[in-house]
């Protein structure tokens, strides 16, 4: 055997022993009021009971936890991942939506929706200790790495609200496009991405200077979708990549971060709302809230295959 059949011998032996990707996605669901578990690589779907219109999620720092924000419950519940079940409680202020962890894990940011409020929650008190006035029904939120700055979008006054987190005091709010929804720190603290809904569009932030860098406009792409709105935010794991949830355009659009240039639209379900990449990055994952069902897309190949949930997906969180 030649040395280069036997390279390609050891490593086809190699891949075959290689476990199988073992990632987890989690999927909220506003309507069965549920998180979806599906676990790679078939993505069987299991199912763990939560409160009432379950939205919003974060992983908690040590990773075994995950929150869940319920906007009828005005509640935040606190899910064991290894035991798959929900362990705690933590009230929230009315009507949750998004919400942020802190890089301590000590407070959660909550934007409340109906009350144009974020509540600043102790989390191991367990209670609302600073409410902080912002625009008329706030929704994405966002905490800086280095946890000097909370942001909050408000959808109604297309503001983005840059919040002191020591101090729990309003800096600076700056105009955007309309009906802004999710906001995502990049990992390094200098960019903020804020995706707008209606507008179609996302503005990038320095955030040093809190003022926009750029805007990336779908609706003056010939590629995109007719319908395109802008969602849900996810980065990959080497910041590379943005990917937007493009809501009833039904796609995924995937932007170089640093040209700022959108590199193409997969395909997805209908209204996708949330949008996460695998820890690893090899998957992205796009919760379709009005097919009620989950896009599962290798990003390397662009093939996708579609998970069966029922109700209305809303927000992905993927762990190893």
């Amino acid at each position: 055997m030649r040395s280069t059949d036997r390279l390609a011998a050891l490593v086809l032996a190699f891949a075959m022993a290689a476990p199988a990707a073992a990632e987890t996605a989690f999927v909220s669901d506003e309507q069965a009021n549920v998180i979806h578990v599906l676990a790679a690589p078939d993505w069987k779907v299991a199912d763990i009971p939560v409160g009432r219109r379950p939205r919003g999620m974060v992983l908690g720092r040590d990773g075994r936890r995950l929150y869940v924000a319920l906007g009828n419950d005005d509640r935040i519940d606190v899910v064991d991942l290894t035991a798959r079940k929900v362990i705690d409680s933590i009230p929230s202020g009315p009507d949750p939506e998004r919400f942020a962890i802190s890089p301590d894990g000590r407070w959660l940011y909550v934007a409340n929706e109906n009350d144009s409020l974020v509540s600043f929650v102790d989390v191991a008190a367990k209670r609302v200790v600073h409410t902080v006035g912002v625009g008329a029904e706030p929704e994405g939120m966002a905490v800086s790495p280095d946890g000097r700055w909370v942001v909050c979008t408000s959808e109604s006054a297309s503001l983005v609200h840059f919040i002191d987190a020591k101090t729990a005091r309003l800096v600076d709010s700056v105009l955007v496009g309309t009906r802004p929804r999710d906001a995502q720190f990049s990992a390094d603290g200098k960019r903020l991405w804020v995706t707008s809904e209606t507008r179609g569009s996302v503005a990038v932030f320095d955030v040093a200077m809190r003022k926009v860098l750029r805007t990336i406009d779908f609706d003056a792409d010939p590629r995109a979708p007719e319908t395109v709105q802008a969602v849900g935010i996810a980065f990959s794991p080497d910041q590379r990549r943005v990917y937007v949830a493009l809501g009833r355009g039904n796609a995924v659009a995937e932007i170089d971060a640093a040209t700022f240039q959108v590199l193409r639209y997969d395909p997805v379900g209908s209204r996708n709302w949330g949008v996460a990449v695998s820890p690893d990055g090899a998957h992205l994952f796009s919760a379709n809230g009005l097919s009620g069902n989950v896009t599962v897309i290798d990003r390397r190949s662009h093939a996708s295959r579609t998970v069966a949930t029922g109700g209305k997906p809303w927000g992905v969180v993927v762990t190893p």
